[in-house]
């Protein structure tokens, strides 16, 4: 697998014919969880949307040549595996194309896009589509916990064990509490997301990587008592563009009733999928499609840290990946980091010494929402677009697991 890989910044920007290219990465809107534009949608019917898409932008490829999907998916039954096949039939994929799904929780879509990557690099295939689907309106009933698990975990001598249950917000107060991550600090982040999305949207900075889903919706409260209606998502729903510094300051500790983390500046629970067309460079050239490439996969890493402080992945996983890539944090011109929590968030930037102006340029989890399964693709599908209009050439995404991970990844645009 290392040889596949480009060390330093002078190689990595090279292209050669093993490169592992993207050619579409499209996403659905994030909507609010049971509140939003896609509460009444199914997970597998947010996937089908963007799969289908990814045909329908790929007009000169043959479905039958794409041999493998894979999609990360955490909350829904079956880990989303039959239903998921269904969507990707039902999409416009022929039964030849294989299919699976992946949890590793909040990376779950990047893993599939990683797992991707490398079948690719390795020759197992040739082309294949990374993505991610999640329906926390329907999924997350339990939030993420067990509710059926082996009694002698609940009282393990090993603290990590216990502490992989641990509710996300606590693991977030751990972070802000154990590295000094004030309220006011985190309230401030918070309100720069909303605006930046805010401005992103207002400008149209996310028409291209959004697909619209025309679903059912069931409105309650409609008095008419029109039990359903159809209608077009074509936004993001979570912004809020009058958020300030002031208004997340009257909220309540969510977690913890001395904590400072809110629900004001933790990520939102939401609905939404996104997915990542991939393949060789010179299958791309065999094929006639060199023009629809954007960027390339250079490399992923994953690691471990404690589980009850899991939000500080990215300050793990992001050395690890640069050194594994051989470049350097001020080589990276732009980043995405999953803002599971401003605490973590802060912290992470902090401790690698990241300029937050390079960050989320057009805002993160807490104003777009976190659908854990899908967050790692939707990342890719707002990066590289930005990359593209600001002319940056090196960008990574990271974020923090449930249970103590963190993943990076690098990518280059074309």
């Amino acid at each position: 697998m290392a040889g596949f890989i480009q060390k330093g910044l002078k190689n990595i920007l090279q292209k050669n014919p093993h490169d592992i290219v993207f050619l579409t990465s499209l996403r659905t809107p994030v909507t609010r969880a049971k509140k939003g534009g896609l509460k009444d949608a199914y997970p597998e019917e947010l996937l089908s949307v963007v799969l289908k898409a990814t045909l329908t932008q790929n007009p000169n490829l043959d479905p039958a040549l794409i041999q493998d999907v894979s999609v990360g998916n955490v909350l829904q039954e079956l880990g989303g595996a039959k239903a998921g096949r269904m969507a990707q039939n039902h999409a416009g994929f022929p039964s030849t194309t294989a299919f699976h799904t992946i949890n590793r929780q909040c990376s779950s879509s990047l893993a599939a896009i990683t797992t991707i990557a490398h079948a690719i690099a390795v020759g197992s295939i040739d082309i294949g589509v990374g993505a991610g689907m999640e329906s926390m309106t329907r999924n997350y009933g339990s939030r993420a916990i067990p509710t059926v698990l082996w009694p002698a975990l609940k009282d393990s001598p090993d603290k990590d064990a216990r502490d992989c249950i641990m509710p996300m917000g606590l693991t977030s107060e751990n972070v802000a509490s154990r590295y000094g991550v004030t309220r006011a600090e985190q309230d401030a982040f918070a309100a720069r997301s909303h605006q930046k999305a805010a401005q992103a949207q207002r400008d149209g900075l996310f028409d291209k990587e959004i697909v619209p889903v025309t679903t059912r919706w069931i409105d309650l409260e409609d008095p008419t008592n029109v039990p359903e209606k159809q209608v077009t998502i074509s936004k993001d729903d979570g912004i809020r563009p009058k958020t300030t510094l002031e208004s997340l300051g009257k909220l309540k500790p969510a977690f913890s009733a001395n904590g400072t983390s809110t629900a004001g500046n933790s990520s939102q629970v939401s609905d939404g999928a996104a997915a990542t067309l991939m393949m060789r460079r010179s299958t791309a050239t065999d094929l006639g499609l060199t023009s629809s490439i954007t960027g390339k996969w250079a490399g992923s890493q994953v690691v471990g840290c404690h589980p009850d402080e899991m939000g500080v992945g990215p300050a793990i996983a992001i050395p690890k990946l640069l050194d594994y890539t051989g470049i350097s944090t001020d080589d990276v011109q732009i980043w995405e980091i999953n803002e599971a929590f401003a605490s973590q968030a802060l912290y992470c930037m902090r401790k690698l010494g990241i300029d937050e102006e390079k960050v989320n340029l057009k805002g993160g989890a807490i104003a777009l929402g976190h659908p854990l399964g899908a967050t790692g693709a939707r990342q890719l599908a707002t990066l590289l677009p930005e990359m593209e209009r600001l002319g940056k050439e090196v960008g990574v995404l990271s974020m923090c697991i449930g249970t103590g991970m963190g993943m990076a990844s690098l990518v280059v645009r074309e």
